[in-house]
């Protein structure tokens, strides 16, 4: 089956493609039958992919390659359009075209309307659909390859598709804005993966003429001290690509306004897939990254403030899905502080959890904002429990599987990060268990004030209803797995205590492709008293939201007050962007208004202007020469032949 594997990625592109040309004249039933007839394929390929991979002998060590076709060769430098199909790949493109798939089917339906809930025409759902495809195909491209040019092609079309979808309702500025904000920063980091891929063919690359990662890494079996040293610079440029696409400080900043796509947008970018491709990269290049213990110190700090930031400013928001997109920028940096301690496994481990549960809960608060007719704002709902009790279910299981309740999955992820974590810097880990209170906090905040209690707006209540079953029903699926995908990672601590000898599956299916890296252990009751403290962590910060916003206990009402000085802070995000429009973009927004000024109107301008005036001259003076009178054309021929002539007894 592994010979086949190209299939994964030839599925979306012909449904990208076919719907492109055909879709808006056939109609969107045909349109979303081929497009989520795509993704499915690719999926069960995923599976094969999965099963034949376990079958390979021991000498392939866990990992296949496969080349499609020659694509650049230039003397001694080669470099393939190829697949890298290993443990980590595989457990990429099943978490990409399963969660994709159960998106598309939501979006199905969802993309009936638009959004102002009038019909959505037909070229317009057509072109949503070629997006998204487009979408998966470029995912698939980055985490399949082989080498690192590829992947940047991978990386650049997810920047490309994530564009398009966020923003979709091109015709509000907001979601243009969003969109053009998006593909902006993500240029800068994108920037850095160019600059880190050059660097890296003039360190390890030249002599054998390759950017694949196999002859990559190989060459640093025989790399120099001052080769070594030099990829401290080459990781810090990986980090800046990283930083940008999974929206790390300091270029977290456009996740937020990307909120502004249609909701299954949100849902497969920026919650289960694109966002994660940052992680992805740090886990592929590993063997880099331990060469330069300083850069791994860096990623793991970056990680944990930036999961701190986010966590506090989630508590205050008030629209659903800004809450959600503060809280993927906070799990993406738990992600990015378990590969920066070395921990990759449990990284890969928080990565399918979470894309599991973020994804289920951002379609459920699209379920919501379709069935409020747009309106995300948790402060006008209330009582919304009695009119979509699905929903509720599938938003509250979300919700604990986030706030890390116990047994299921977010727990489980969000646990083995903490663990490693712990044993490598006590003070990133105080910054975690914070971070894992302040998150309980808000989700169940969310759960509380958009579904529990009274309704705050009665008009929005009385036209809430649950949602058809073409979008209720696919949630089912994200919402079994956000309760037992844990269980491929139970911990060997407690796998004992129930007498498992299969305990935490994910890490021994990626054991060859992190064989290299070693991590330290606890005794069994350290990792158990571990697991216990994150436990109460977790219900300590439901509680506390459950006593606020439901029980409205006096107490919780002092302890608001105590805070009250950071509620404005916290409100404008700790003013970064502010921050960014001050020092980047009205200064850019001077300098392009000189310049167009300079050299647009006065420069350009003058020059086009000025010649313009002086053809006009000339061509006005000439043109009084054209009198029309014969004796006058015949004095100007003879005085030519004159001048002609004494020209030529001059030059004689």
């Amino acid at each position: 089956m592994l010979n086949y594997s190209w299939l994964i990625l030839l599925f979306p592109a012909v449904g990208a493609l076919f719907n492109a040309f055909w879709g808006r004249r056939l109609g969107p039933r045909l349109v979303k039958l081929v497009a989520n007839a795509a993704v499915l394929a690719s999926f069960v390929v995923a599976v094969l992919m999965a099963i034949s991979l376990q079958a390979l002998p021991a000498s392939a060590h866990g990992q296949f390659e496969l080349t499609l076709w020659p694509w650049i060769h230039s003397g001694d430098f080669r470099v393939d359009l190829a697949m890298l199909i290993d443990p980590l790949s595989v457990v990429m493109a099943l978490v990409i075209t399963g969660v994709g798939f159960v998106i598309h089917l939501y979006a199905a339906e969802y993309m009936k309307l638009d959004d102002e809930h009038q019909p959505l025409d037909d070229r317009r759902y057509a072109r949503f659909f070629v997006y998204l495809n487009f979408f998966i195909l470029m995912m698939l491209t980055l985490v399949l390859a082989n080498n690192f040019l590829q992947m940047y092609v991978g990386w650049e079309g997810v920047g490309l598709a994530s564009y398009l979808l966020i923003g979709f309702w091109f015709h509000k500025p907001s979601a243009a804005d969003a969109g053009k904000k998006a593909f902006i920063v993500n240029r800068v980091g994108d920037f850095g993966l160019a600059l880190a891929i050059m660097w890296l063919f003039f360190l390890l690359g030249r002599d054998a003429g390759s950017l694949a990662f196999n002859d990559i890494f190989h060459a640093l079996d025989g790399a120099t001290l001052a080769v070594k040293s030099a990829l401290g610079g080459v990781t810090l440029l990986l980090l800046l690509a990283a930083t940008g696409k999974s929206a790390q400080i300091p270029l977290f900043v456009w996740l937020p306004d990307a909120m502004e796509g249609p909701t299954p947008v949100s849902a497969l970018i920026h919650a289960a897939t694109m966002v994660t491709a940052g992680v992805y990269m740090i886990a592929r290049t590993h063997p880099l990254f331990e060469l330069a213990p300083g850069t791994m110190t860096i990623v793991a700090w970056i990680g944990a403030i930036t999961a701190l930031m986010a966590a506090s400013i989630a508590m205050v928001q008030t629209d659903l899905k800004r809450i959600l997109a503060y809280s993927t920028i906070s799990q993406l940096g738990y992600m990015f502080l378990a590969v920066g301690v070395g921990a990759y496994a449990a990284g890969i481990f928080h990565l399918t959890t979470h894309a599991l549960y973020k994804a289920l809960l951002f379609l459920a608060a699209g379920s919501v904002m379709h069935a409020l007719h747009g309106e995300l704002n948790i402060d006008l709902m209330g009582g919304l429990k009695a009119k979509m009790p699905r929903t509720y279910w599938q938003f509250l299981i979300g919700a604990a599987a986030l706030a890390g309740f116990p047994l299921l999955a977010g727990f489980w992820s969000k646990d083995e990060i903490l663990y490693f974590t712990f044993q490598q810097n006590k003070a990133l880990y105080a910054i975690g268990l914070g971070t894992a209170f302040l998150t309980a906090f808000y989700s169940f905040r969310a759960v509380f004030r958009a579904f529990a209690g009274k309704p705050r707006d009665q008009h929005l209540y009385e036209h809430a209803h649950e949602q058809s079953q073409g979008m209720v029903a696919p949630l089912w699926v994200l919402a079994f797995g956000a309760v037992f995908a844990g269980l491929i990672g139970i911990p060997a601590a407690v796998g004992g205590l129930f007498g498992l000898e299969e305990s935490h599956m994910l890490e021994q299916w990626l054991h060859p492709v992190f064989a290299d890296v070693s991590l330290p252990s606890l005794p069994v009751v350290w990792e158990l008293s571990l697991l216990a403290g994150s436990s109460l962590v977790a219900l300590l910060g439901i509680y506390l939201a459950y006593a606020r916003y439901v029980q409205q206990a006096g107490w919780t009402l002092f302890l608001q007050r105590l805070f009250t000085p950071l509620q404005s802070l916290l409100e404008h995000k700790y003013y970064v962007d502010e921050l960014y429009t001050a020092v980047i973009v009205n200064p850019l927004r001077t300098l392009a208004t000189f310049f167009y000024r300079f050299s647009d109107q006065t420069l350009i301008e003058g020059i086009v202007n000025g010649l313009g005036r002086v053809t006009m001259v000339v061509g006005g003076g000439v043109a009084r020469l054209q009198s029309g009178m014969v004796g006058l054309y015949a004095l100007s021929v003879l005085v030519g032949v004159v001048g002609l002539l004494a020209l030529m007894f001059l030059v004689g």
